[in-house]
């Protein structure tokens, strides 16, 4: 593994719109993964293992909760620091980026905002310690980006519910502590419930041969008549807006994390195109390759202020759906393209381990798709603006 000499591009001195606690909070993001993530990431991804020995420092660098409540354990952070760190762990790793977020945004958001005081001082202290990792329990085998035709569900059982079928494609499943489970009660109505390891009927087998986020462990969540306590239930919010909900706060993590990777695969172009000698010059020196980078910084630098100005949007809480998932849709596209180009202008050594664009490339193809795929927020985008639906 080379030395991490990554410089972050700013061109537009988008610096000038951070706090000094923004800037705090994003270089120490910046220094852990440099020295925890940059050194270890390469291996981990070959052998398609989670370094799990990352956890505490992603707690330490509140990466778990960062807006949630200090009484709870949580950072009490604005949305520009949570962004800012998604940015620097994605920097590292989509698939590291991927544990923080759903611990963050689907685990520790709906507890927090549809979950009982009970609830909120049992879980999110250990949550945002990493004491406790979780998982989200949306996706099915036959229902993806239509999450309103699950067919999991609970019934009442007097004492207790009974849950019963399927979740695919989960990040952190296999060593998830608790699961927030979407599932429908017997009227159809769709409902968060905290399911825990060690419930009887309740397994995470792992998804193996990914060719994306091999560092990140991704599984089921298999449900055959668990027995749920009632007090288990989210109360506060139910329909299939309260998932929703949390795939908004996920997918504005997302619209930060991806210029992380685009910055990483940029920096490492830039470098390369410096030393790289071919007809007697560094291939910087020459047209297409200038205009590669010039392209590059210039999509980097838009994607940072649609970000910026949605972070602030999010922290006055005027931020709709549908500027979300632009943001996401938009910022992940950028960086998925950046990281191709960035991919040939390194030639051959574009695709080995000796340099991290391979890897973000890879990882990208699942960011662009999950969360709601690419051509999914285009329709959301297009239903906002014509205000007619194109799903049915």
């Amino acid at each position: 593994m080379r030395p991490d000499l990554f410089q972050a591009p700013d061109y537009y001195q988008v610096d000038d719109l951070l706090t000094d606690e923004h800037k705090m909070v994003r270089d120490a993001a910046r220094e852990w993964v440099k020295r925890e993530v940059s050194p270890i990431i390469e291996d981990a991804a070959q052998k398609a293992e989670f370094p799990k020995q990352l956890i505490k420092g992603l707690a330490d660098i509140g990466a778990f909760g960062p807006y949630i409540p200090e009484e709870y354990g949580g950072a009490g952070l604005d949305q520009i620091s949570y962004g800012l760190i998604m940015q620097e762990i994605e920097r590292g790793d989509s698939g590291v980026r991927s544990t923080a977020s759903v611990q963050s945004s689907l685990v520790m958001y709906p507890i927090y905002k549809y979950g009982t005081e009970e609830q909120r001082k049992k879980y999110l202290p250990k949550l945002a310690s990493g004491e406790y990792m979780g998982c989200f329990g949306l996706t099915e085998p036959d229902h993806g980006s239509n999450p309103g035709g699950m067919v999991t569900n609970f019934k009442d059982k007097g004492d207790h519910y009974l849950l019963n079928g399927a979740k695919m494609w989960i990040s952190n499943a296999p060593f998830a502590d608790v699961a927030v489970v979407w599932a429908k009660n017997e009227e159809g109505r769709i409902h968060g419930l905290i399911v825990e390891r060690g419930m009887k009927g309740f397994t995470t087998p792992e998804t193996h041969n990914k060719w994306s986020l091999r560092a990140s462990a991704t599984g089921e969540l298999i449900f055959d008549n668990v027995k749920v306590p009632k007090e288990n239930l989210l109360p506060n919010k139910s329909g299939l807006g309260a998932p929703l909900g949390c795939l908004d706060s996920a997918r504005y993590g997302i619209a930060w994390g991806a210029i992380g990777a685009a910055m990483d695969c940029y920096d490492t172009a830039l470098r390369y195109s410096k030393e790289r000698m071919q007809f007697d010059k560094p291939i910087g020196a020459t047209q297409l390759q200038q205009k590669k980078l010039a392209e590059m910084i210039t999509e980097i630098t838009k994607a940072q202020l649609l970000a910026w100005r949605l972070g602030t949007l999010r922290n006055e809480g005027k931020a709709t759906s549908a500027q979300i998932s632009m943001a996401k849709r938009n910022n992940v596209d950028m960086a998925i393209n950046i990281a191709r180009e960035a991919r040939q202008m390194l030639g051959g050594m574009g695709i080995t381990g000796e340099y991290p664009i391979m890897r973000h490339m890879m990882n990208l193809e699942s960011v662009i798709t999950y969360e709601g795929t690419h051509d999914i927020h285009l329709l959301i985008t297009g239903m906002d603006v014509t205000g007619l639906s194109a799903f049915k």
